[in-house]
């Protein structure tokens, strides 16, 4: 089963997330098939706190791919955020 969910970067103390599409037995940091994003939990001032490719999301849900929990909340969240920008 193909799923997409957040691989851990960084460094110690500062982690750093991409949302990618692997494969449900590879590692969690393993090797994957598609990057789609990342999320800073860190981020300060103006940096950028979370970015998601919206529409390769949705190409590969059509797919069969699966959403993680934590995933689903932060597909949540930057699509509110972009609907308040657009407004």
């Amino acid at each position: 089963m193909v799923v997409i969910r957040l691989s851990r970067g960084g460094s110690k103390k500062r982690p750093f997330y991409h949302v990618t599409v692997a494969d449900r037995r590879e590692a969690r940091d393993g090797s994957f098939i598609d990057r789609l994003g990342f999320f800073n939990p860190v981020a300060r001032g103006q940096e950028e706190r979370l970015r998601i490719d919206v529409e390769k999301v949705e190409g590969w849900v059509a797919k069969g791919a699966q959403l993680s929990p934590r995933v689903k909340k932060l597909m949540k969240e930057y699509q509110a955020g972009t609907e308040a920008a657009a407004a």
